[in-house]
């Protein structure tokens, strides 16, 4: 067992969450959660006790992962999780704070399970579990009168008519999957619904060719996950394309999408249509770097530098159960994500014993589109 030596210091740069970390010598099989541990790190002889779980998170698990967190801390004996142990921002952030040293965490999780493999692994992580999924989603105030009778098809005039009285919220698609994702949705409603003009509804709310880098024309604003929210019931802004989870968690209304407009779809008619399409975002590194379409797929990791990969991995462990697919599914709100059971890994062999009745290998469609 060790331990972060109490005299350590870090640069005022880097946020991190400290951990003290002291022996817990449980044995047994023990509860958790109100379902079997099976060899669980809280009923091992390298469980620990006196830890802080801390989290880097996409912006839209900022609901969801605090209720996880709360209730791995009422069923561990001496864990905590408060708040300023977990960051919930894009998951090209959390990616970058990871890889840049800035950021340090027991659990890693983003809203594009492609970008684990590609960032982070082999050296910040050795494997991912894709854990839910959630469609995009066209999401606005309740009440605003604009969208009445929207649906799948009629969607994009409605809009139009809405950002007279305000504009319609964009995400960085360099920072957040949310903001390409957004970009794709109206380019495959084009393509859907409009002969196959990609820029049918695209060129409304961008500037710049598709497959480009976009920026946002007049009839759009950029905001932050975190405030667009308050902003559209507010009515400072009209609506925005995003997770339906998000949707749900915020009290939103929303229009579905078509399946494959929402990213939602796995077939071979959708991977064939996401394949001709892509649009271009400022990377880490500061050069641009093309994306494509790909279902929306959060994903999660405890990181190789993780504090207590134990307690990460008791994280996930819980995520994957029965009450962690109830707080994700939120189903007495309308439904936030679909729980994906097994969680799917890209790397079964590194996935920790405590994980391994729980995940199964990625399917091959998926694998297939990995970077």
């Amino acid at each position: 067992m060790w331990q972060i030596p109490t005299s350590m210091t870090y640069p005022s740069s880097v946020w991190i969450v400290a951990i003290v970390v002291v022996a817990a010598a449980m044995v047994g099989v023990g509860f958790f959660a109100g379902y079997e541990y099976r060899g669980s790190p809280a009923s091992s002889p390298a469980a620990v006790e006196n830890s802080t779980l801390s989290v880097l998170g996409a912006g839209t698990l900022d609901t969801i992962f605090p209720q996880l967190a709360s209730a791995l801390v009422n069923e561990t004996p001496g864990i905590s999780a408060p708040p300023a142990a977990q960051i919930y921002e894009g998951s090209l952030d959390v990616t970058t704070a990871i890889t840049s040293g800035t950021g340090v965490a027991d659990v890693a999780a983003v809203a594009d399970y492609r970008l684990i493999p590609q960032l982070l692994e082999p050296k910040y992580a050795a494997y991912e579990v894709v854990f839910g999924a959630t469609p995009e989603v066209l999401a606005y105030k309740p009440g605003n009168p604009a969208f009445v009778g929207a649906n799948s098809t009629n969607w994009p005039s409605k809009l139009l008519n809405a950002t007279a009285s305000a504009p319609f919220a964009i995400w960085n698609a360099s920072t957040d999957p949310n903001g390409y994702n957004e970009i794709f949705s109206m380019m495959l409603q084009g393509m859907l619904y409009d002969g196959g003009n990609i820029s049918a509804v695209y060129s409304h709310f961008y500037n710049g060719a598709p497959g480009g880098y976009a920026t946002g024309t007049g009839l759009t604003k950029l905001e932050h996950e975190g405030e667009a929210a308050s902003l559209l019931s507010t009515g400072v802004l009209s609506a925005v394309i995003t997770y339906r989870s998000y949707a749900v968690v915020n009290g939103l209304s929303y229009v579905p999408f078509n399946p494959i407009v929402g990213l939602a779809s796995n077939n071979s008619t959708a991977l064939t249509d996401y394949a001709k399409l892509s649009t271009s975002i400022i990377s880490a590194s500061g050069a641009l770097a093309k994306v494509a379409p790909a279902p929306v797929l959060f994903a999660v990791t405890v990181p190789s530098n993780a504090p207590n990969p134990a307690l990460g991995a008791a994280f996930i462990h819980l995520l994957l159960s029965p009450q962690g697919s109830a707080i994700l599914a939120d189903a007495a709100q309308g439904g936030a994500f679909t729980p994906i059971f097994p969680g799917w890994t890209d790397n079964p062999s590194a996935v920790p014993s405590v994980l391994a009745p729980d995940v199964a290998p990625l399917p091959g469609w998926a694998q297939a589109i990995l970077p």
